[in-house]
């Protein structure tokens, strides 16, 4: 029963940390990996070829801004076959035809 109200308590402490972390507009390295969910050297290997928008204002510590992140996640959107045919339907019916 002990055990049990210690995890409970630990579980809560970590979920008021995650919610201060998603109150931030800059984050730090430790803040990026947790609202990213990838491990910190995948992270350090994005920054490193520059495939993620971030900062090094005194050249050590990287900062993101959570919105850049945001934009980031997501790019490369995948259209629904629903969207693809509107759009190709959309076209035809702009479009001038030359008969």
């Amino acid at each position: 029963m002990k055990n049990e109200f210690i995890n409970e308590l630990k579980n809560i402490k970590e979920l008021i940390q995650n919610q201060s972390v998603l109150q931030k507009e800059v984050f730090n390295m430790e803040d990026t990996v947790l609202y990213l969910g990838l491990s910190k050297s995948h992270l350090y290997k994005l920054t490193s070829t520059n495939r993620i928008p971030h900062y090094c204002p005194q050249g050590k510590k990287l900062y993101f801004k959570k919105s850049e992140l945001d934009e980031w996640l997501t790019r490369n959107k995948s259209f629904t076959t629903d969207d693809v045919e509107k759009q190709a339907a959309d076209f035809l019916l702009n479009k001038k035809f030359v008969v």
